[in-house]
């Protein structure tokens, strides 16, 4: 492969004047260039590792043992789930002390906000490696929906109200309440519809530049693009009615709120298409109840943290709201496609310099488009998960990942970032015993003739 390969249409020869190249090399008896997952059969180099094939080698590289392929792991993506992982952890512990490393109230966004897209992106970009081949669609499309339904059924137990908290020994949840929707439950169904859309919707179109990639790939993006006009007409479509909820008060009595409503296209806390559906299709009873909303300077005296309410605060200010629920879930599973096509560019792109640029573009024109969209009032929000939020996060974690694959996979930046990669590799455990306080309420659960003197106590969480 020569080298501009790599490069995106407009950087050296065109996809035309490669295409024709290559077809002439073939007439006249020269190598076949290895472009997709396709041609296996001339053992190539692992595309994953950033290797190449030369145009001046008269004979194919010999394949290396089955042992040593099956250790190699693309190190950079490692790294960033451990970061992602660590962000994690460090907005969970600080994010009640800083405000910038907490959650946005509502409009705009934090570092906090950026934390669940990677994952999916990260999941997005995980499934073009795992399905690099798929010599059974049926067998695979089964074990993705057995790993889907693992996922979601783990996210239940561990975010559905089983577990009552780190100073708890009481578990236990009603079924009648119990939460439905969470982080695992998102990224399970996004995990699932991403698999799908790789295992059947591959072209075969060879790749030679970044347009081709659009072509082989045309109705991943076409799901993509239905799932983010369907999300917008409901967003914005939908009549929202007056409503009303009750919360239990002192004394076990129950207090009921109205909310007016009536209208559409509502994007603020009381009045969007997001929480009407939840609470239509889940039933408010199932739905998150600390919404992020409460530490809005409406909801509360303190302002943008946790607080008491205002005299005049409006009446949603205590209504259940899901951050994961049905809706704003679709575009979480845009963000897992768009994962999916950067990971297309490690699978047809050997050269280091292609990768990275058909990783920049992309992600600076969806920043680009993002803070575009915010400026004339599609705003970039979390909890509904809107489609400039989707933009903007998808193109930080591409330039983020292209960072990171620069430094520990073109430079080999390794030793620095071992914590990170170890992290990376056991992003879901590390999820369930710390994010999830598994580890703490194990701990707990071990004390000294009374539930405060347990170890808790003396590390500085306290019980």
């Amino acid at each position: 492969m020569d080298d501009n390969a790599g490069a995106l249409p407009g950087g050296g020869a065109s996809c035309r004047q490669r295409r024709a190249a290559a077809a002439a090399a073939d007439a006249m008896g020269g190598y076949e260039l290895v472009r997709s997952d396709d041609s296996a059969a001339a053992g190539p180099p692992d595309l994953e590792l950033g290797g190449s094939v030369s145009a001046k080698s008269p004979s194919p590289p010999l394949p290396r043992p089955t042992s040593q392929v099956a250790r190699q792991r693309l190190g950079s993506l490692d790294v960033f789930r451990g970061i992602t992982v660590l962000l994690m952890i460090i907005v969970d512990d600080a994010g009640a002390f800083l405000p910038a490393l907490n959650h946005s109230p509502w409009d705009g966004v934090t570092i906090a906000d950026f934390v669940m897209p990677f994952f999916l992106f990260i999941v997005g970009l995980s499934l073009t490696l795992a399905y690099k081949r798929v010599p059974d669609k049926l067998e695979a499309t089964k074990k993705a929906v057995l790993r889907a339904l693992k996922l979601f059924c783990l996210g239940l137990v561990l975010q559905g109200g089983f577990f009552h908290g780190v100073h708890s020994l009481t578990f236990g949840v009603d079924l009648t309440k119990i939460r439905l929707m969470g982080i695992l439950q998102r990224i399970a169904i996004a995990y699932l519809l991403a698999a799908i859309c790789e295992i059947w919707l591959k072209g075969d179109d060879d790749v030679d530049c970044g347009l081709d990639l659009l072509r082989r790939y045309r109705y991943q993006l076409v799901v993509a693009l239905l799932l983010s006009t369907v999300y917008t007409v409901i967003l914005h479509g939908v009549y929202v009615p007056d409503w009303e909820y009750q919360i239990s008060g002192p004394g076990s009595t129950e207090k009921s709120f109205f909310v007016k409503c009536g209208g559409r296209g509502d994007t603020g806390p009381a009045c969007n298409a997001v929480g009407i559906l939840d609470r239509t299709i889940l039933g408010i009873d199932h739905l998150y109840r600390r919404p992020v909303y409460a530490r809005t300077k409406e909801c509360s005296i303190n302002f943008p943290q946790n607080g008491p309410l205002p005299p005049d605060a409006p009446s949603w200010c205590q209504a259940p709201f899901d951050p994961e629920g049905l809706l704003s879930s679709v575009m979480a599973i845009v963000t897992c496609l768009i994962g999916l096509q950067f990971g297309h560019i490690i699978i047809h792109f050997e050269k280091h310099k292609g990768r990275i640029i058909n990783w920049l573009i992309p992600s600076f024109s969806m920043l680009a488009l993002a803070f575009s969209m915010d400026f004339i009032g599609i705003r970039m929000n979390k909890p509904l998960y809107t489609i400039s939020y989707t933009l903007a996060a998808s193109g930080a974690a591409g330039l983020l990942f292209a960072g990171i694959y620069t430094l520990v996979d073109v430079y080999g930046f390794r030793k620095p970032t071992i914590p990170m990669e170890w992290m990376g590799k056991h992003a879901l455990m590390i999820y369930v015993l710390v994010a999830c306080n598994i580890l703490p309420m194990f701990i707990h659960g071990f004390y000294w003739r009374e539930p405060k003197n347990n170890l808790l106590k003396f590390v500085g969480i306290g019980a």
